[in-house]
C-alpha cells in the first residue's frame, strides 16, 4: 500500500504531505488518503471536472464520482463557489471592526446575530472570547462608503455599545482552503 501513496503523489509532494498528514488527523478518521487528496484537489479548482480528477487520484472516474457524492453526502463539502476579484467589483478595501456589546444575554446576542447576517457588507462575524464580543470582516469600496456604513447601521445594530474599526492595507495571506491534516 505505501508505493501506492508514492506513486499516487510522487507527481505532486504538497498533496503527498497533506495526504499522509490527513490519514493520521483524529478529526477525519472517516477519510482515508484519497478522500484527503480529493478534497485538497477540488479546493485548488473548483471546476476540475470529474475525468482529471480520477486520473489525478488514480481512480476511475465512476469511483472518484463516488467518492465525490459521498464527500458531499457526509458534509466534507459544503458547496460549490466562484471566488469574485473583490477589487473588480468595487469591494477592494477590508476593515475588521471589533464589536462590544451591552450584555451577554441570549436575546442580545440573538438580535445582533441575526442583524448583522442581514447586511451583505459583512463577510463574516465570528463571537470571540477577550476584549470584545464579534469580530467582523466588512468589504466596501472605501473610506466614504465605511463612514456611511458605520453611521446607518453598524452604529445601529442593537446591543452595540463600543466599536473599534482597523482598515487593512493589504492581504498578505488569504487563503480559501483548508489545510486538511494535523
Amino acid at each position: 500500500m505505501i508505493v501506492d501513496i508514492v506513486r499516487f503523489t510522487s507527481s505532486n509532494a504538497t498533496i503527498h504531505q497533506q495526504v499522509m498528514l490527513c490519514c493520521m488527523n483524529s478529526a477525519t478518521d472517516s477519510l482515508d488518503f484519497v478522500d484527503c487528496a480529493i478534497l485538497d484537489l477540488l479546493q485548488q479548482d473548483g471546476r476540475l471536472a470529474n475525468v482529471g480528477l480520477a486520473e489525478a487520484v488514480h481512480l476511475s472516474p465512476s469511483a472518484c464520482l463516488r467518492r465525490v457524492r459521498r464527500l458531499e453526502q457526509d458534509g466534507f463539502i459544503d458547496r460549490y463557489v466562484a471566488l469574485v476579484n473583490p477589487k473588480r467589483v468595487g469591494l477592494g478595501t477590508n476593515v475588521f471592526v471589533e464589536i462590544t456589546l451591552s450584555g451577554q444575554d441570549e436575546a442580545t446576542l440573538d438580535t445582533f446575530e441575526a442583524a448583522v447576517a442581514a447586511r451583505p457588507e459583512v463577510m463574516s462575524c465570528h463571537l470571540m472570547a477577550g476584549g470584545f464580543d464579534y469580530l467582523l470582516r466588512v468589504v466596501i469600496n472605501d473610506v466614504a462608503d465605511y463612514e456611511d456604513l458605520h453611521r446607518t447601521h453598524l452604529a445601529q445594530l442593537p446591543g452595540v455599545t463600543r466599536m473599534v474599526s482597523s482598515f487593512a492595507l493589504r492581504p498578505v495571506c488569504d487563503r480559501t482552503a483548508y489545510p486538511i491534516r494535523n
